[in-house]
């Protein structure tokens, strides 16, 4: 598959978490979450510790998510990221975009192994959905 071909594949879920959700709108997690927010996409933020973030219910881990959920955003430090995905793929996640910095070797080559569609040739959400600040 291309990088677009991936990326249309990843868009095809119904609904999305985002792994490292952030409360603060500093933060690429918070950002992210925002971006599938002004493109009127059902998102789940996933944190262990908040309960809310952007007026949206939070889930405490990848494995809390509902089956709707078939493609992840993961922004979390690699070593984090290589947890996540083995989470992921226990859960029937389908679809894997790791955004710049949270990325790992290892967490790559798993999810290939594991045949999950995965992003993470540097490609960012934030510019593919066009993410603006407000």
């Amino acid at each position: 598959m291309t990088i677009e071909q991936q990326i249309k594949q990843f868009f095809a879920s119904p609904v999305f978490g985002v792994v490292g959700a952030s409360a603060n709108r500093d933060k690429y997690g918070n950002k992210v979450l925002r971006c599938y927010q002004q493109n009127d996409l059902q998102v789940l933020p996933i944190h262990p510790e908040e309960t809310q973030i952007e007026g949206l219910d939070c889930v405490p881990s990848v494995a809390d998510l509902p089956e709707e959920v078939q493609s992840i955003s993961i922004i979390t430090p690699p070593k984090i990221t290589e947890k996540v995905v083995e989470q992921a793929a226990a859960h029937g996640i389908k679809n894997i975009w790791m955004q710049v910095g949270s990325e790992s070797p290892a967490a790559v080559q798993y999810c290939e192994e594991q045949g999950l569609n995965v992003i993470a040739d540097g490609s960012c959400v934030l510019v593919v959905l066009g993410y603006h600040e407000h």
